[in-house]
């Protein structure tokens, strides 16, 4: 193996995050980005910076981790998003660890800068994230929405945390949410979940708005702790109403069908332009 570790970010329509993110990455040999599809100019901005593109497009988080492994050369792996930053402190105590073979396996604590603000609550404050694996101790990544990896040997936490400037406002947030919580609620429904009612939904958002803004007190972190905790809240209503939504029978596409016939038909019987060619 050539180089000694390669960076991988799995992207998709991230022009405006990318590049901040590839600049704290000159410490490492190699930057692979994954294109999930991207439709702006991600791939071009990636490729400026000298990264290599893969273009692989898939809803499942854990397939496409694992797909950016088939395409690593190097003895280690460094998982990192668009919206993240590496410190040089973070830097440095990777490449520590990697030149002394102390681990093969490092995680780190995450730094969640959300509506502009260091979330010190509401359950962000233990946000620990795994990234940084030898390649022979890494067997694959599991699960298509929360993944995480599946590896050999113990991780050793460091010391210096990975700054992540998400939740950047209520759009971005909206268009992630579009993004995962039909998978969720996909997996949650094969589960055999029981039946959803309205009050199961009220009671799920209500409990979550609960847990994040006053159990982990979230509203410590002030007004966007506050309106994070609302979200995370609206995030678990949307998913259970879309569970409710694939409990339908007949299912929502068939019932629309039905509809379309029934309209179809009453063109069939009464169509205007038969009464206007009998004029």
């Amino acid at each position: 193996m050539s180089a000694k570790i390669t960076a991988i970010i799995i992207a998709k329509n991230e022009e405006a995050t990318l590049e901040y993110c590839i600049k704290t990455l000159s410490w490492v040999d190699k930057i692979l980005v994954i294109d999930n599809g991207s439709e702006d100019k991600t791939s071009k901005i990636a490729e400026d910076l000298g990264a290599t593109v893969i273009h692989f497009a898939h809803s499942a988080f854990d397939r496409l981790r694992n797909e950016a492994m088939l395409h690593v050369n190097t003895e280690w792996l460094f998982y990192i998003d668009a919206d993240e930053r590496v410190t040089p402190t973070l830097a440095k105590e990777i490449l520590v660890h990697i030149e002394t073979g102390g681990s093969q396996v490092m995680a780190m604590k995450r730094k969640n800068i959300c509506y502009g603000k260091e979330f010190k609550h509401g359950g962000w404050q233990e946000d620990e994230v795994t990234r940084v694996f030898h390649q022979d101790v890494l067997k694959k990544w599991q699960g298509k929405v929360h993944e995480s990896p599946e590896y050999e040997g113990k991780k050793f936490l460091l010391h210096s945390p990975l700054i992540h400037l998400t939740h950047r406002n209520t759009i971005q947030g909206l268009t992630k949410t579009i993004s995962w919580t039909p998978i969720e609620a996909e997996l949650l429904y094969k589960s055999n979940l029981p039946r959803v009612t309205f009050f199961t939904i009220l009671r799920k958002g209500l409990m979550e708005f609960i847990r994040r803004g006053i159990l982990q007190k979230g509203y410590k972190d002030g007004m966007p702790g506050i309106i994070e905790a609302l979200v995370q809240a609206v995030n678990k209503i949307l998913i259970y109403i879309q569970v409710w939504e694939f409990q339908q029978t007949p299912t929502l596409p068939d019932q629309y069908r039905k509809h379309e016939i029934e309209i179809a038909k009453l063109w069939e019987t009464e169509n205007p332009t038969k009464l206007k060619a009998g004029r």
